[in-house]
């Protein structure tokens, strides 16, 4: 068996937490490619290396003496290397780095340093080959991520490893441009890799021990899903579920590797299993609660819209024209609503609304603000009756009025839209009807 092991910035702050990570990889034989992080908090008032970086260089970039932060920079991973006791100077690094930040080398080649660093550290540690990633993962031209040539690159360099230390979050230009990915980009590496490498597990190491059925932030001591398949997951995380990055999905489920999510600090909890599919039954009736605030809702109405043609593409185009994502789009005889995010639409909102009165001469627009949205996901509602009437009995109790439900073709998810200062309760209150109280 080959697994890819991936750690968080939190599992990978200090040395202390290097040591936990050494002993994870080396109790499990088969764990041969690790993906770290740069240094995350050390303590909640701490500052993330990688931001430390981003600090640094907007210093660098703006003409300005910055040696004083790129020295607390080393000084954090001198820190680790000394409390590991490793015989290892990171010097000519940071003279590459001093002039690379002096030359504008760009805000993606100075972010990439955290992790690049802490895989030179990694590798040192535990006796493994560093491969750097901008040699092996690669980005078009377009900043686009060349899926193909990667995998056949990177493929072709892992055959003859047998241990590597690959760091997360950037790869490369054609050119040798270092280029990132988005933030948390550290978790699509590790999914890369397990393809490239063709491993049996993917295993995502984190500060919680696995996916949670509810923001815990909201819900105190939530449970843990045991088993959630890559589609449960993509609703949860696109609803703002945030354990791991949602493009990290994609290419290991293409391979059909299942990814592990497990914590650092308690090694022994099993976590989270995500895969393809399964024939588990999930313990309660949903997977997972997920939502987020700051959404806005326009309703179109006009008579007998249902029979004129074209009438959706145009109100669509009016956002379209303007940048504007759609969220959903629930809509009756006579009647369409549009979601969308408040922040996009505020600036663009009197041209939208301009649009749509020339291209659909409506009858009347309504627009609502301060809305949130709830995803209610789980594989187990598609053969349970009664979900959505048990959703909003629960919300009806809890005294939350539902401003919209939208239910996917798929049966896989509920989508409810309630008034933000409605979030916390409707969350809490649709927990309680399916988590505390079964039937």
């Amino acid at each position: 068996m080959k697994k890819v092991v991936k750690f968080g910035g939190s599992s990978l702050a200090s040395a202390e937490q290097f040591k936990k990570v050494g002993n994870i990889i080396r109790a499990d034989e088969s764990r041969r490619y690790v993906v770290p992080s740069a240094p995350g908090k050390r303590f909640n008032e701490d500052t993330k290396v990688t931001d430390m970086l981003y600090g640094c260089y907007g210093v660098a970039e703006k003409g300005n003496n910055f040696s004083d932060l790129l020295s607390a920079i080393k000084d954090r991973y001198n820190e680790i290397i000394n409390g590991l006791g490793l015989e290892l100077s990171l010097d000519e690094e940071f003279k590459t780095i001093e002039k690379q930040f002096k030359e504008k080398a760009g805000k993606d080649y100075a972010a990439s340093r955290g992790e690049y660093l802490n895989g030179i550290i990694m590798a040192n540690y535990l006796g493994y080959e560093f491969i750097d990633s901008a040699e092996v993962i690669f980005f078009k031209e377009d900043g686009t991520f060349d899926a193909d040539y990667t995998n056949e690159v990177l493929g072709k360099r892992l055959e003859s490893v047998e241990r590597a230390v690959i760091p997360g979050f950037y790869g490369a230009y054609q050119d040798g441009r270092v280029k990132t990915f988005s933030r948390g980009g550290s978790d699509i590496t590790g999914s890369i890799v397990a393809k490239a490498a063709g491993v049996d597990i993917y295993e995502n190491w984190t500060d919680v021990s696995g996916f949670l059925v509810a923001d815990p932030r909201i819900i105190h001591n939530p449970e843990t899903i045991t088993t959630i398949t890559y589609k449960e997951l993509r609703e949860l995380a696109y609803m703002g579920a945030t354990v791991l990055h949602e493009d990290a999905i994609f290419p290991v489920r293409k391979a059909g590797i299942p990814i592990n999510i497990r914590n650092t600090n308690k090694p022994d909890d099993e976590g989270t299993m995500i895969v393809e599919s399964t024939c588990r039954q999930s313990k309660y009736t949903i997977t997972g609660i997920a939502g987020k605030k700051g959404f806005v809702s326009l309703s179109i109405e006009k008579d007998m819209m249902n029979s004129e043609i074209g009438f959706v593409r145009k109100v669509l185009q009016a956002f379209e024209t303007q940048g504007i994502s759609i969220e959903h789009v629930p809509s009756g005889i006579d009647t369409m609503t549009v979601f969308v995010h408040q922040e996009e639409f505020e600036s663009h909102e009197q041209q939208v609304l301009s649009d749509i009165h020339r291209m659909t001469n409506p009858d009347h627009i309504e627009v609502e603000t301060d809305l949130a949205l709830i995803a209610v996901v789980g594989r187990g509602m598609k053969s349970m009756r009664g979900t959505a009437g048990r959703i909003f009995s629960a919300l009806a109790h809890a005294n939350v009025n539902v401003k919209m439900i939208d239910q996917g073709s798929s049966e896989l998810n509920i989508i409810i839209g309630v008034k933000n200062s409605d979030f916390e309760k409707a969350i809490k209150a649709i927990y309680d009807i399916f988590v505390l109280v079964q039937i």
